[in-house]
């Protein structure tokens, strides 16, 4: 699946859960449900990094299983926030990159 197929996808998602869940979600919901999963993305690093008490406990759930769930949570959020602002995820993307490429490339890097 191509990054723009993901993004449509995505998007039918959130439009499928505004009839779920009732109303559409704002981008302050989104920006509080964005830092909550950034949070729980920095538990698992934590543990992952045994930044945290060996004797903890924890579920049974692989480690990168669950920094790959955190971070698809948080790729999730960031699109229903460029959703509400109408913001081509992919070309922001695409632009950032090849403005980094030439900050690079005239550091000699």
């Amino acid at each position: 699946m191509k990054f723009k197929e993901a993004i449509k996808l995505a998007e039918d998602i959130i439009e499928r859960f505004k009839k779920v869940e009732g109303k559409p979600w704002e981008a302050e919901a989104s920006m509080i449900e964005l830092s909550k999963q950034v949070g729980h993305l920095a538990n698992e690093i934590m543990i992952c990094e045994k930044y945290y008490c060996p004797g903890m406990k924890r579920n049974s759930i692989p480690i990168k299983e669950k920094i790959e769930d955190e971070l698809a949570d948080i790729f999730f959020s960031v699109i229903r926030i460029a959703k509400h602002y109408n913001i081509d995820l992919e070309k922001a993307h695409l632009d950032q990159l090849k403005e980094a490429d030439e900050f690079l490339k005239k550091q000699g890097a």
